[in-house]
């Protein structure tokens, strides 16, 4: 009973992180095409608010999963919550000066700390139960991070951000240089405020942390591995690499049918006050995939079913998003997010089942693989410049037909120690 009460309490918290993550993360909706209204950006230039934001974890996953071998799991995520409290402060100069390329290193550094956050975060909630209900667990986990981008994208939008609107008709009007550069850098400084509130709950949660003292994992290889077996080296996982690119290709997917929405509105016609809503939408879409998920996986349908359901219907509502137009078609790319609900937590643990005392090591080239929110949107973008921003998001079904491939077939594939392949 008090095991059963300190793992509750661990997710807790650790919930709490989850939530951390979507405040930080699925601002991007809203940062995005406000910096591109600031700082002035094609739709191309604008992608790389999420490249810079995603694009750190490719860089510091592995050294996350080494400074974790040192620091454990709680130290390791009070650690990374300084980095990101670092990253969110460098707004506040990116916003005076109005300096895109300073944005752009604040978010980079905000991505360095969730890749050690989450590099920690992640294995400890599938370790800490059953593998079997690890999807239903980090389900949960999900609804604690969309229902933060929820509340971020409601309050930030439509509270600090709300003159947006009104600002778009009036700056086109405007010809003298010294009057708009000055109505640009008014608009800027509106987010100085909520960055700095950002920081601050940062460091709250680092307290929090540091009081609750969080149990530490100690990873060990399943006692029926054999010894000889034990011995295998990450490379002896195949599914772990091929669950690596699944990952890749599920975040770009994701971040595509979310941060571009408020651009894809505006693109169709929308008016921005409007427009604002379709990312808490889909939100609104994933919590209830996630939902589903908490209710039906592993007691009604295996999490690996799951997931090949969910991508059929994700290739289908890609297919009417692009055939149908106005309301219809955002519709559609609403529902993405409804069927992007169970890959990440049905694709991790399929990914790092049985990997034993190279579960850290392979969490964190899965937490690399987040760097698919930065390379895919980027073509994405460039896409959207060059052909109809519609026809764009069949770069999807490249995501898709992939991510199937793995639940079908890749997540199953192992070597044969005796008899390597």
């Amino acid at each position: 009973m008090e095991k059963q009460r300190s793992s509750s309490f661990s997710i807790f918290i650790i919930g709490s992180l989850f939530f951390i993550f979507g405040l930080v993360t699925w601002l991007n909706s809203v940062l995005m095409p406000f910096l591109q209204q600031t700082c002035e950006l094609t739709n191309f230039q604008a992608s790389f608010v999420p490249f810079a934001f995603y694009i750190a974890y490719f860089f510091t996953s592995i050294p996350s999963s080494m400074i974790l071998k040192k620091t454990g799991f709680s130290k390791g995520m009070m650690l990374g919550l300084l980095v990101m409290a670092i990253g969110t402060t460098i707004f506040i100069p990116a916003a005076f000066t109005r300096n895109f390329l300073l944005f752009l290193i604040g978010l980079f550094v905000q991505g360095i700390g969730l890749s050690l956050l989450q590099t920690a975060s992640n294995p400890y909630v599938t370790i800490l139960g059953p593998i079997e209900s690890a999807a239903r667990r980090m389900s949960i986990m999900g609804i604690c991070n969309k229902i933060a981008g929820m509340l971020g994208i409601l309050i930030l939008a439509s509270l600090l951000f709300s003159n947006i609107s009104d600002f778009s008709k009036s700056i086109n009007e405007i010809t003298d240089i010294v009057t708009k550069e000055a109505a640009l850098q008014e608009l800027s400084n509106q987010v100085i405020m909520p960055y700095c509130v950002m920081t601050v709950v940062l460091i709250a949660l680092i307290l929090f942390i540091k009081i609750a003292k969080l149990p530490e994992i100690i990873e060990e290889d399943d006692p029926n591995i054999s010894l000889k077996n034990a011995k295998k080296s990450i490379f002896s996982y195949p599914y772990l690499w091929l669950g690596t690119l699944a990952i890749f290709f599920y975040v770009g997917a994701e971040v595509i049918a979310i941060d571009y929405l408020k651009i894809y509105g505006a693109h169709l016609g929308f008016d921005n006050n409007f427009t604002t809503l379709f990312p808490v939408f889909a939100l609104i879409g994933l919590v209830v995939g996630y939902l589903v998920g908490i209710f039906t996986i592993p007691k009604i349908i295996s999490q690996r079913n799951a997931l090949i359901i969910q991508l059929i219907l994700a290739m289908i509502f890609t297919t009417l998003a692009i055939f149908t137009s106005g309301i219809g078609s955002i519709i559609f790319i609403i529902l993405l997010s409804f069927s992007h609900a169970i890959m990440w937590p049905a694709i991790w643990p399929l990914s790092i089942h049985d990997l034993g005392k190279h579960t850290k090591l392979g969490s964190a080239f899965l937490i690399m693989a987040i760097a698919g929110g930065a390379v895919i949107p980027l073509i994405f973008g460039k896409l959207s410049d060059v052909i109809d921003m519609k026809f764009a998001y069949s770069i999807l079904f490249v995501s898709y037909l992939y991510i199937l491939f793995f639940a079908v077939w890749g997540y199953k594939l192992k070597i044969n120690y005796k008899n390597p392949v």
